[in-house]
């Protein structure tokens, strides 16, 4: 059974979704008395959470992440492997998936941090979601697809910590529809900052880039496999975080060299694309906002790397706190950087010490 705080948050989640919504709806929604939501209602308000009729909410920006949530298994050899063989290493278990990831960094960063993904209801759905809660995320937005598997994505990672295969089971994702993204329109209307990946369905896609095209998305194009999902809508992106091998299968241009990819940042920008973060591996990533291009490198030597797996989600969610805080190019880049190159030292996905201060210093040690 929830606890109280856990009553009252579920109250103001929903009325954070929907400010006018009468409280009978929301003692339906949450199968409790009208009553009761009324007290939670009272005591909201002597927090100073929610303000006068219709519910005003006293309320800080927020960033909603729509995309993939899965549970991720990874096996990282400790010598050089073998096909075809059984090879001695260390398997890891964690919670993943590029949009939950994301979610996670944005919410170790301070951020109020909305997921917004489909999930089985099995044990993997209720580790997923118990995980995501512990890291600070806001799970209230997951729909739980009763028939369904949880997403699952098994990697195997080589001795330094490069991801040589990987196979993904992510079906569930399809079913985060339109229809059923209906409910967190006006959660996502009020939104500061909306970052989305390629899993999501076309159509679910189209319409989140058409429906909330006034409030800035940040788009991660996943896999060369999904990337083309977005060209339809490019000029409907804010800020495009794309690999090499990604970026060519969505313009259908090389960009391999340092002119190659000047050439595609500058046609992602006759798109309508404000800002273009490549990421090249140990090469660094290359920027460009279309006034300024250039290429950053990482600093973290490939004999420190444990798991690269969530090494771009950690820099998207990096990139999305920094344009949150409003700061230039150059600080985004090399704050983002650094979130990655912390990300790179852990065996897990994700950085469960990860936070703005540790990132700063670790900014400072660059410097020094």
């Amino acid at each position: 059974m929830l606890d109280m705080a856990s009553r009252e948050q579920q109250v103001l989640e929903l009325i954070r979704e929907d400010p006018m919504l009468p409280q009978q709806a929301i003692a339906s929604r949450l199968a409790m008395t009208r009553s009761a939501v009324a007290g939670h209602v009272m005591n909201l308000s002597n927090k100073g959470l929610i303000k006068g009729r219709g519910y005003v909410l006293s309320d800080s920006p927020f960033i909603a992440v729509v995309g993939g949530a899965n549970i991720d298994i990874h096996g990282r050899s400790s010598k050089s492997l073998r096909s075809n063989d059984s090879n001695p290493g260390e398997v890891h278990i964690a919670a993943g998936g590029v949009a939950r990831n994301i979610a996670e960094n944005l919410a170790r960063l301070g951020t109020d941090s909305r997921l917004i993904s489909a999930i089985g209801a099995d044990q993997h759905g209720q580790m997923l979601t118990q995980l995501s809660r512990d890291a600070g995320v806001n799970v209230q937005n997951l729909h739980v697809i009763p028939a369904a598997k949880t997403s699952t994505y098994l990697s195997v990672l080589d001795d330094s910590g490069d991801m040589l295969l990987g196979i993904n089971d992510m079906s569930v994702i399809e079913q985060l529809s339109v229809e059923l993204l209906q409910a967190q329109a006006p959660m996502l209307k009020r939104a500061a900052l909306i970052v989305i990946d390629c899993n999501l369905h076309p159509d679910t896609l189209a319409w989140l880039l058409e429906t909330f095209s006034d409030v800035p998305i940040f788009a991660d194009t996943v896999s060369t496999a999904k990337a083309p999902r977005l060209q339809p809508h490019l000029h409907q992106i804010h800020t495009l975080k794309t690999g090499t091998i990604e970026v060519e299968a969505l313009t259908g241009r090389d960009a391999k060299t340092t002119a190659q990819l000047k050439t595609v940042a500058n046609a992602l920008h006759a798109e309508g694309v404000k800002r273009v973060f490549i990421t090249r591996g140990d090469k660094g990533v290359f920027f460009s906002d279309g006034q300024q291009q250039g290429m950053q490198k990482e600093r973290r030597g490939k004999e420190d790397i444990r798991n690269a797996g969530g090494a771009g989600d950690a820099f998207l969610a990096a990139l999305a706190y920094a344009w949150m805080e409003k700061w230039d190019l150059a600080t985004s880049i090399e704050f983002s950087l650094a979130a990655t190159d912390l990300t790179l030292a852990h065996a897990g996905t994700n950085d469960p010490t990860l936070s703005v201060g540790r990132i700063q210093h670790a900014m400072e040690q660059q410097h020094a």
